[in-house]
């Protein structure tokens, strides 16, 4: 297949990572950049990264990366891979330990990746002269390193793109990086660097800065960073970010995560007001802005590239209300924004311009959390885009949606994929009352739902048609109620945790069209006593996967008595349980043959394990933690490979199982792997 020339290069490149080598999209995308592959296009609705992506895209499609996790990281086949070495072999050279240097260097050489811990090879890499890119992992002495590194700022001033991973002991980058006046990228990996080096400020052409490791205070940085006006992309850990002074005039920046606003110059909101090319951005601290006209100068509304936008005050103590209220009327995104997070807001109505659904119609994901005073939420339910929506911590709450203007036919979060709500304690019902959705017309595309401490939340009128996972977490529900418009019910994942008034969970009645349930989680549920009735006729089972309980005689009630076959059991959080009853361990001979791995977590009194877990012939992995008053261990099947005891455990249990010499050491040596506290 014969690639275009701007594909060819980028392509190439890629053959200096080893095999099975991890590429993550935008990183690469940023490299290509930086070694010139990618220039700034004409049409200023582009950018040079929206143009590396669609290349990289374009490379997917045509099979030269597969995708893995859902575009989370990318490999090359091993053939790709040496069909990028064979046409880049005079560009690009890699060196590992058992790789010898060519004795001949050609001066066609661009890339080099060095990864060795021989010091003769670092020693030489200041005869790449002509190096336009070079990554350089070593481990062992970080003299020899500093060495390599001077020669190499001295003689490769043509250097575009750096990256340096080395022992974690070594404290300073040189000053003579302030050479390399042509560097775009530098990505610093691994280090416990005291601080960046001051001659930093000097490389005017750098674009991205990226230092995963440690730092301490506001000198970590070089005061005069903010010189750097082309940087586009930095990634810097903790929020180290937010101690550049003057970051307004990093007017290239892309991403601010998160910018702590300070009543002192140069930190100020004002800073934001000219950093137009921003695509995501977090302010925290707004309740440092001191009035209406202050909030003004952010311009939020003209940055017309902004896709992501967090906005959070420092805390909930007492504060002007009015105040919080007209600044966020004041910060008002762009339509092309696309997530949203507010946090700690505490004014008691949203802000104007979130109560029409034009300014917000593009939104695709929300959270709200810990807005205390909030009474009433913005048409959420209108926005056509809408896939994620978090609800944390508002207590004043009591319908997702109020009432629209007789509309019996309105479609609620036409496109919700996912729901998550907690600690709304006023929340009542979806809708206020008298307003309602046509029934299979509110969440027609939910697919996962959490619950939790909503105590006054009718219960569930019906299942969403879709929905795959759902979780209900201190709710004072009596029943869970399976109505659904579905046959079968997509159901995957079930959990049911912290809610003492529920009595019946009526799976048996719905076994028929649970057939997709494959993990189901009941614990602390003190007064549940049926999980429905069975019909004599019934043939079906649950087809469990991971089943997770804290009161053993729920294994006793149907149809969980029932099930012949499952992979993991876990039983956790009981403060009662002592030992297990005898039908709840003639229970584990029934899924002797599937059972794989099996935990004991947080049973704070029990002493003993069933005795039939030696029958266990499938068991290949034990987890113990936190039980403190387990003395011993039954005899354990041969089919165990993995043993693990930690947490709060028993003296007598360390002693008796301990690799030097305990007592009952030899009733678990048939076990590969071991580990026992500490």
């Amino acid at each position: 297949m014969l690639l275009p020339k701007h594909l060819q290069y980028c392509f190439a490149f890629c053959s200096i990572f080893g095999q099975n080598y991890r590429f993550d999209k935008d990183d690469l995308v940023r490299m290509w950049i930086s070694v010139g592959f990618i220039q700034q296009p004409h049409d200023q609705e582009w950018t040079m990264e929206d143009i590396g992506g669609r290349n990289f895209d374009d490379l997917v499609k045509k099979s030269f990366f597969d995708k893995f996790e859902d575009g989370r990281y990318y490999k090359m086949h091993d053939l790709i891979h040496e069909l990028a070495q064979s046409v880049s072999v005079d560009e690009c050279l890699r060196v590992d330990d058992d790789t010898k240097l060519p004795s001949i260097i050609p001066k066609t050489l661009r890339h080099l990746f060095v990864k060795t811990t021989n010091p003769d090879i670092i020693k030489k890499i200041g005869q790449f002269k002509y190096l336009h890119s070079m990554f350089l992992i070593y481990k062992a002495s970080n003299q020899d390193l500093c060495n390599a590194l001077i020669e190499k700022f001295k003689a490769s001033r043509s250097l575009r793109l750096l990256y340096i991973h080395a022992s974690a002991n070594l404290e300073i980058i040189l000053e003579q990086i302030g050479n390399l006046i042509h560097l775009r990228y530098l990505m610093i990996d691994g280090y416990n660097l005291t601080m960046m080096p001051r001659s930093l400020s000097n490389l005017y052409h750098l674009q991205y800065l990226i230092y995963d490791g440690t730092w301490e205070g506001d000198y970590f940085l070089p005061s005069e960073i903010n010189n750097l006006s082309n940087l586009r992309y930095v990634e810097l850990p903790g929020n180290c970010i937010s101690s550049i002074r003057g970051i307004g005039k990093l007017k290239s920046l892309q991403e601010l995560n998160m910018f702590d606003l300070r009543d002192v110059s140069g930190y100020r909101i004002g800073e934001l007001e000219n950093m137009n090319e921003l695509c995501k951005l977090g302010i925290n601290c707004l309740d440092n802005i001191k009035d209406v006209e202050e909030a003004c100068i952010a311009k939020l509304c003209a940055k017309r590239r902004l896709t992501e936008l967090t906005l959070c005050w420092s805390n909930t103590d007492s504060r002007d209300i009015d105040l919080d209220e007209t600044v966020l009327d004041n910060l008002q995104p762009p339509k092309c924004l696309r997530n949203f997070c507010i946090r700690n807001y505490m004014g008691a109505r949203s802000a104007i311009w979130m109560k029409d659904v034009n300014p917000i119609f593009n939104l695709e994901k929300i959270k709200l959390t810990v807005c205390l005073e909030c009474e009433t939420l913005p048409p959420f339910g209108q926005l056509p885009f809408l896939k994620y929506l978090k609800l944390y911590d508002m207590p004043k709450v009591k319908w997702l949606e109020s009432k629209f203007n007789g509309n019996d036919k309105y479609r609620a979060f036409p496109l919700l994929e996912v729901l998550r709500i907690k600690k709304l304690e006023a929340l009542e019902d979806w809708f206020e009352a008298g307003a309602a959705a046509e029934d299979g017309c509110l969440f027609p595309c939910l697919i996962e739902l959490v619950l939790r401490n909503c105590p006054k939340l009718k219960e569930c009128p019906y299942l969403p048609s879709k929905l795959k996972s759902l979780r209900i977490e201190f709710m004072e529900w009596k029943t869970l109620n399976f109505c659904s418009d579905s046959n079968p019910i997509p159901l995957e994942s079930l959990a049911i945790s912290d809610s003492p008034n529920i009595t019946c969970l009526p799976l048996a009645d719905e076994i028929a069209r649970l057939a997709a349930l494959r993990s189901l989680t009941i614990t602390k549920c003190p007064n549940l006593i049926s999980l429905g009735e069975v019909e004599t006729t019934n043939n079906f089972h649950l087809m469990l996967s991971n089943l997770s309980i804290s009161d053993p005689s729920v294994l006793l009630m149907e149809p969980l008595r029932s099930i012949a076959s499952f992979k993991n059991l876990r039983i956790e959080e009981n403060d009662e349980l002592v030992s297990f009853p005898n039908e709840a361990e003639q229970w584990f001979l029934k899924v002797r043959s599937s059972l794989y791995r099996l935990e004991f977590r947080r049973l704070k009194f029990l002493q003993s394990l069933p005795s039939s877990l030696e029958s266990l012939s499938s068991l290949r992995k034990l987890y113990i933690n936190d039980v403190p008053m387990l003395r011993a261990l039954p005899n354990l099947p041969p089919s165990l490979k993995r043993l693990i005891i930690i947490g709060d455990c028993h003296p007598e249990l360390e002693e008796r199982y301990r690799e030097d010499g305990g007592s009952d050491r030899h009733k678990i040596a048939h076990i590969p792997s071991i580990h026992i506290n500490p």
